[in-house]
């Protein structure tokens, strides 16, 4: 897995971790959608993509590039690939690039014909190693990424303790600790998945009673998802809500919920 994929993966997962990281309010992110886009008639393609909802004009589009490689033609791609997406979609929100780096060395020398809009507002570089200590818990996720392996497994086990302390919800507390264990097993691949649970303390988490209740909870969530998405198609067969309630066993008036409400 490449490091720019995981950034994607946590801002795809969580996105108001990015929020923080550009220091936004983390509830910024019920206002967007988080999807990548590929341009026609030419190979470009957009990965990270914070579009606002239709009803919310005034909120900027996001451009989202996760720089870990130096490249100098870096910036005449990412302007070319803004600026194309601009006359394709002729949108009407203001927009501002992100760009992700590890660390400033890694940034190459702006081209002169794009030095005025890196002066302003539309573009912020953020360098992970200059983000400093005792940030929130979704920048510390974002900063285990590229966190040094010596030290790695240590800050893995304090965003743990963190996220069980500062989490309420144990669904969201879940995903968020099985997200560090996977950046911790992409940051030490000759580790087996054991292995790695072992080091952070997880083997022991995952025997807790509040741990397996909380897992038992969202695979039944989950299964009630699945079954609540197949409702429509039965309808559409000609199945009545005592029929369709009683094949998938759930309550009647979660059914009748569901049903087309009539003009």
């Amino acid at each position: 897995m490449k490091t720019a994929t995981l950034f994607y993966q946590l801002f795809q997962e969580f996105p108001s971790i990015f929020f923080e990281l550009i220091g936004q309010p983390g509830t910024q992110a019920n206002a967007y959608q988080f999807t990548s886009i590929e341009l026609k008639q030419v190979a470009f393609r957009l990965d990270g993509l914070f579009l606002p909802s239709p009803d919310e004009p005034n909120l900027p589009i996001y451009f989202v590039e996760v720089q870990f490689q130096k490249d100098e033609t870096f910036y005449y791609r990412l302007f070319a690939e803004i600026f194309l997406y601009l006359y394709q979609y002729k949108t009407i929100n203001n927009w501002q690039a992100i760009v992700v780096y590890p660390k400033r060395s890694i940034e190459s020398e702006p081209p002169l014909p794009y030095q005025f809009i890196l002066g302003g507002d539309h573009v912020k570089r953020i360098y992970l190693d200059e983000l400093g200590q005792n940030q929130s818990l979704g920048v510390g996720i974002i900063q285990l990424v590229v966190e040094n392996e010596k030290i790695a497994a240590t800050t893995a086990k304090s965003l743990i303790a963190k996220a069980r302390q500062q989490l309420t919800d144990e669904q969201l507390q879940q995903q968020i600790i099985e997200f560090i264990e996977t950046i911790v097993i992409y940051k030490f691949p000759s580790l087996s998945r054991q292995e790695v649970e072992a080091m952070l303390g997880l083997d022991l988490i995952r025997n807790t009673r509040v741990y397996q209740e909380a897992f038992t909870e969202g695979e039944q969530q989950g299964r009630l998802a699945a079954k609540l998405e197949t409702v429509p198609s039965l309808i559409e067969l000609g199945l009545s809500v005592e029929q369709i309630a009683q094949a998938l066993a759930i309550d009647i008036e979660v059914v009748r919920q569901l049903l087309p409400k009539q003009p």
